[in-house]
């Protein structure tokens, strides 16, 4: 008989009900992974089940082994287990067994992400195809999404029509089908699709496996897709008995196929479920745990449940209202120095955002603070493909350095070969100058690619010129090149989102470098970011992590800080446009990075105009919808020269800079500080500063201070 003296009773429940079909709703830190593997070992030590006659499976490795480790602690030395796996694992093992009665060898590959890389790289080659046009992730998903969706590549040349971009892509998903073909290969997306195919074209197959299985158990239910529901039907089939563990308010990865429906509408499936809710949280704080729930409690499509606890600690939520994106990463750096100079180690603390471009200004203000860092399951703001390809377009600018040369010239596709690089580079270190002396001098004019070559240097001097003239801002110059050089329209025809907010974030650190060092140069700008790029990374294992909340997933700390915590980024702007599905989404994530934390939650949000949103922030909606009593309220500085209240800012008057608009030319206005004006739209003001056809102009409540083009005709000096 196994020990349940150490659960509550819902969890004593869950391990011991004798129902066929068991749906356990388990909120955050409410001790699912031990009920799940105690059923298992009650269902063997007390109810006397085969071990091998038990399947349980999981999404990722770690749980997997996480599961067998407890399970085998439990049971002591067996020599018979039962079976526990990734989803993928046990197709794997369904496949190698039957998969020829698809026509298959039981032998086949097995491709992993940059085996397909590679047959993407063989059909580029052979298809004349630039990398910089299709990107291989876009292409991956593309193919990916054809499959899951049961798209033959006759179907996808039928979709695509005469739209050439689509051809090309139905092509070279048919050179990859072709390919793994002639491989005898599966990649992941094959493995569970073969099997169901396997399951419902092969009912003698289809009864072996669910021969083989009394008991099914899933973990982490909410997350499944379509298609994996499919494969867990199977083979439960009418007998088998299914326990199903999960949390619909974690469900936070639809964007990857998971349906929280499938989780809700269970017991509609299997109409004699019985549902059990684990509401006892054993992680986080009562302060934390109520301004979650409140949080959460305004999603309406959901299992109600209202999660507690029973730890002590009185230590409300903390949010950090800041003026600006540098004030709010120096406020959450100073405050982990504070916390670690206490005692506290840095690995127990964690900084959680909602996208990776957000790391940005964090990164700056640990790296200058000198707190050890990492980026958890992710690459540092500088060391991205699009970011490090942006900084070599304004090294063209700069200095034209060949490694700057080499990297961006065919970023996008401009027709210049290998080959004519190589000449280039072999001419230039002969010779002792740079590979774009070498174009310059017209080396190359008899080349296939000179047309191409000679577009490329007149962009560049055109960069050139314009970097040395200081009456046009740094980032008016890093916005021409990128529109000029075609690099941000090739982002977008590739409709590669996260690289292009990467891109705009880069834009707006530019910007607010050159706002607080006026008298710097471009150059000066690179040197400061090489020295972010090329700081050794001495990490000890003590260590600050920085991560997206879907990293976080999982995981949890003693310390949490959520930043950025703004409408449009926090719910971003795309789930607001959903509407309230989208809203509700982004509502279980935020959910999701509170509960991470275990003894003390800081939320932060920033201030000011955002480049990214394309207008001023607003504080996000999740921090007004937490208890009042769980959060305490700071406000930190904001950029006022007036010393207006924390309501004014520094705002545009105009549609916001996007990457492709091109500022006007800087107008004569005659505005120097002290002058009174009048505008339009905003009334009077006085202005404080005038640079480079830029005024910042103190209006009236509730305007306060903004930058706006000293010329534009809805700007007018007072006169007497």
């Amino acid at each position: 008989m196994i020990d349940i003296n150490q659960l509550n009773e819902n969890q004593k429940k869950a391990v011991l009900s004798e129902s066929k079909y068991i749906r356990v709703i388990a909120g955050a830190g409410s001790g699912k992974t031990r009920v799940l593997t105690m059923r298992i070992a009650h269902l063997i030590e007390d109810t006397y089940v085969k071990p091998w006659r038990i399947l349980a499976i999981t999404f990722t490795n770690k749980a997997a082994n996480e599961m067998k480790e407890r399970v085998g602690r439990m049971l002591g030395d067996r020599d018979d287990t039962p079976w526990i796996s990734t989803i993928h694992s046990l197709c794997v093992r369904i496949l190698r067994r039957d998969i020829g009665a698809l026509g298959y060898p039981s032998s086949f590959t097995i491709m992993d992400a940059d085996d397909q890389k590679t047959i993407l790289k063989e059909a580029y080659k052979k298809f004349k195809i630039d990398a910089s046009d299709y990107s291989h992730g876009s292409m991956l998903s593309y193919i990916s999404n054809n499959k899951t969706a049961g798209i033959t590549v006759e179907k996808a040349y039928e979709l695509a029509g005469s739209y050439r971009d689509d051809q090309i892509k139905a092509g070279v998903y048919e050179f990859y089908m072709e390919r793994q073909r002639s491989l005898q290969a599966l990649d992941f997306d094959d493995l569970i699709l073969w099997t169901v195919q396997l399951f419902r074209h092969n009912p003698d197959i289809l009864d072996y496996w669910q021969d083989r299985f009394d008991h099914i158990l899933v973990d982490e239910f909410q997350d499944i897709d379509e298609m994996q529901y499919k494969l867990i039907r199977f083979l439960t089939g009418s007998y088998g008995s299914l326990y199903v563990v999960g949390d619909p308010d974690q469900t936070i990865y639809t964007w990857r196929g998971a349906d929280v429906n499938i989780i809700m509408n269970f017991t509609r499936d299997f109409k004699e479920a019985e549902t059990i809710i684990l509401n006892e949280n054993y992680r986080s704080s009562k302060a934390i745990l109520n301004g979650a729930n409140s949080v959460i409690r305004n999603n309406r499509h959901r299992v109600e449940k209202e999660l507690f606890t029973n730890r002590s600690g009185d230590e409300k939520i903390t949010h950090y209202a800041a003026g600006s994106d540098e004030e709010q990463a120096a406020w959450i750096a100073s405050k982990v120095i504070e916390l670690h100079r206490a005692g506290k180690p840095y690995r127990d603390m964690a900084v959680l955002y909602r996208s990776n471009y957000l790391s940005r200004s964090l990164e700056k203000a640990v790296s200058e603070a000198r707190i050890p860092y990492i980026i958890y399951g992710g690459l540092r703001f500088y060391e991205r493909q699009e970011v490090k390809d942006a900084l070599c377009y304004l090294r063209m600018a700069v200095s034209a350095d060949d490694l700057a040369l080499q990297r961006v010239i065919n970023r996008p596709r401009r027709g210049i070969g290998q080959k004519t690089l190589d000449t280039i580079s072999e001419t230039a270190l002969r010779d002792g100058i740079s590979m774009f002396a070498v174009i310059q001098r017209g080396d190359m004019n008899s080349s296939r690619a000179a047309k191409a070559l000679n577009s490329f240097v007149q962009m560049a001097e055109s960069w050139q010129n314009r970097a040395q003239d200081r009456d046009i801002p740094a980032e008016r110059l890093f916005q021409d090149i990128l529109e000029e050089s075609g690099y941000i329209k090739m982002l977008e025809d590739n409709d590669e989102k996260e690289r292009i907010e990467n891109i705009r974030e880069l834009f707006d650190d530019l910007r607010e470098y050159m706002d607080n060092n006026p008298d710097h140069t471009l150059d000066e700008y690179l040197q400061e970011i090489t020295l972010y790029t090329d700081r050794d990374q001495t990490l000890s294992a003590d260590y600050l992590q920085l991560m997206t909340v879907h990293a976080a997933k999982g995981l949890e700390f003693d310390t949490v800080f959520v930043s950025d915590l703004n409408d449009g980024i926090f719910p971003n702007d795309r789930a607001m446009n959903e509407g309230n599905r989208g809203v509700e989404e982004e509502r279980r994530l935020a959910y999701v990075a509170f509960t991470r934390a275990r003894n003390k939650l800081y939320l932060t949000e920033a201030g000011g105009f955002s480049f990214i949103l394309q207008r001023r922030r607003t504080p996000s909606r999740f921090i007004n919808e937490i208890d009042s009593e769980c959060i305490e309220h700071f406000h930190g500085n904001v950029y006022s020269p007036s010393g207006m209240e924390r309501t004014s800012s520094v705002l545009y008057d105009r549609e916001p800079l996007s990457l492709k608009e091109r500022l006007p030319e800087k107008a004569k206005s005659g505005l120097k500080k002290g002058d009174q004006v009048t505008h339009d739209k905003f009334g009077d003001g006085i202005v404080i500063r005038c640079d480079n056809g830029i005024a910042e102009i103190a209006f009236a409540y509730p305007h306060g201070v903004k930058k706006l083009m000293a010329g534009h005709p809805s700007l007018k000096r007072k006169r007497g």
